[in-house]
């Protein structure tokens, strides 16, 4: 499960009683583009492994995210030394056992969401995505130069409209989940420097940030192969353009793009459902069929699109617009496929993402997708799942001799 370090309102030894054997973290405490010493990674590393002796191992699994400093993405002059600092910090990593990174290449926000409490039939409370109130935000709010021509003509009325009638509380509702920064993070932009933060990007459309992208790539990667660390970019949340900001990391032709830019092991993908689920054009059990090999890390989570296909809420793990049985099943077969060739750790790292606020939770304060029951909830449906997968592929012939023994994936 991914973890947000020592404030984190989930304990490491709620992860370890999930049955977890490995973290996801970062060193959220150090600024964008600084290099991560070995003397901080192995400080995080002894605070998760403190109670090994005693219980189960935990271990830090994957680096979720190395992040990349908006001067690279910008393609400013500045951006050399900040690509120094992430080769230095990724030689580090490896220095330290650890050789998967997730990173993205999304400008200015990490992920974007108008309703993080948004609530479901049963009582529970999800993520959303609505367009409508993305456009109150952009319209009306921020009032950004030129967004009127991202918007559809009933959409932008509807949107004045419902400005109208929202109070001064829900208007700060809606600004505050907006600019909500990184994952796990309760720090926001403010919306007085936000436009000055967008206006960077005037001059930057997508072929200028993918070929800002493959710059990156080109220069980290070799230094990524060198020390036997995976790279494995995270796909835009969500996959279409907001705030007049290119996304290009979308679809499977924006993947298969960067992969053939710097064409290595090294550079793959962190394969998340969720992201690419929304677009209805994405084929995922395909997409894992065709570009498995390249796959480090996966985040399982469906989402569902609603009668407006751009509003989406987070739906429930077996549900929602993704066929996770297609999917769980291309990946356990892209697993049986590395053990059968022999190429080293079979075991993709995954981890259940976004889970519902529930139960007890619902009373507690947590990072907005990351509370502790409904993680669990989706990882216990996402092991059941693949242990019916397995089971059924171990006992179909001919494979059966192969895979009877295969571990189950490692989830994280």
């Amino acid at each position: 499960m991914r973890w947000f370090g020592p404030h984190d309102p989930v304990s490491l030894h709620s992860i370890r009683q999930a049955g977890c054997a490995g973290v996801v973290t970062a060193l959220h405490q150090l600024p964008v583009g600084a290099v991560w010493p070995q003397e901080e990674i192995r400080a995080r590393q002894h605070l998760i492994e403190a109670d090994n002796a005693q219980y189960a191992p935990l271990h830090w699994a994957v680096v979720e995210s190395l992040p990349v400093h908006e001067d690279i993405k910008k393609g400013r002059p500045e951006r050399a030394q900040y690509i120094a600092n992430y080769k230095e910090s990724v030689r580090n990593l490896a220095a330290c056992g650890i050789r998967t990174v997730c990173y993205n290449f999304m400008p200015v926000l990490d992920w974007s969401r108008t309703n993080l409490s948004y609530q479901m039939p049963d009582g529970s409370r999800a993520l959303r995505f609505v367009w409508q109130d993305f456009a109150v935000f952009d319209l009306c709010i921020l009032r950004r130069p030129s967004a009127e021509a991202d918007y559809e003509a009933d959409v932008a009325a509807a949107a004045r409209a419902q400005f109208a009638a929202m109070s001064a509380e829900e208007v700060a509702g809606l600004t505050n989940n907006v600019l909500l920064g990184l994952p796990g993070s309760e720090e926001a932009f403010e919306l007085a420097d936000f436009q000055r933060v967008l206006d960077e990007y005037a001059a930057i459309d997508a072929a200028a940030l993918r070929k800002n992208l493959y710059h990156f790539l080109r220069e980290v990667g070799p230094v990524a192969e060198e020390v036997g660390v995976n790279l494995c970019i995270h796909p835009d949340d969500p996959p279409f353009p907001l705030l007049g900001l290119p996304r290009i990391v979308s679809t499977e032709a924006d993947l298969m793009g960067l992969l053939q830019a710097y064409d290595s092991p090294a550079n793959g993908l962190t394969f998340c459902t969720g992201s690419l689920g929304v677009r209805p054009d994405n084929d995922l059990a395909g997409i894992v069929r065709r570009l498995g090999h390249r796959i480090h890390f996966v985040h399982l989570r469906a989402t569902k699109r609603e009668e407006n296909p751009r509003n989406f809420h987070e739906a429930d793990h077996l549900t929602g617009d993704v066929d996770m049985y297609a999917v769980v099943q291309a990946l356990v077969q892209e697993e049986l496929r590395r053990a059968a060739n022999g190429e080293g750790t079979a075991s993709l790292p995954m981890r259940p993402d976004h889970g519902h606020q529930m139960l007890d939770d619902l009373e507690k304060r947590t990072y907005p997708g990351y509370s502790a029951i409904g993680r669990l909830r989706g990882l216990a449906e996402l092991r059941g799942l693949e242990l019916g997968i397995r089971r059924a592929l171990a006992e179909a012939p001919p494979v059966a001799a192969d895979y009877r023994d295969m571990t189950a994936t490692r989830f994280v």
